[in-house]
């Protein structure tokens, strides 16, 4: 297949080029750090960020939260997420 953006830089403001599950956990931190989280199916998600910081999101399937967070702990997060990189 032809693609004819393949030599453009990819910015935060440019489309995703690749996924992956998000596997929630109260120890591990994300393998990889996504640009954004995709809501999957409805619920909750509980994010850390860089700072440590939690915070409960509350979104609909399809929602994208531009977020780049380091962990979705497992405990309150009801919503099954995919990333985005």
């Amino acid at each position: 297949m032809s693609d004819p953006f393949a030599g453009a830089a990819s910015g935060l403001s440019g489309p995703a080029t690749r996924h992956f599950a998000i596997s929630p956990s109260d120890s591990v931190d994300l393998a990889v750090r996504p640009r954004a989280l995709v809501f999957q199916t409805d619920g909750d998600a509980v994010l850390r960020d860089e700072a440590g910081t939690d915070v409960t999101y509350g979104r609909y399937a399809g929602d994208v939260l531009p977020i780049r967070a380091v962990r979705v702990l497992a405990t309150g997060t009801t919503a099954t997420l995919v990333g985005w990189i």
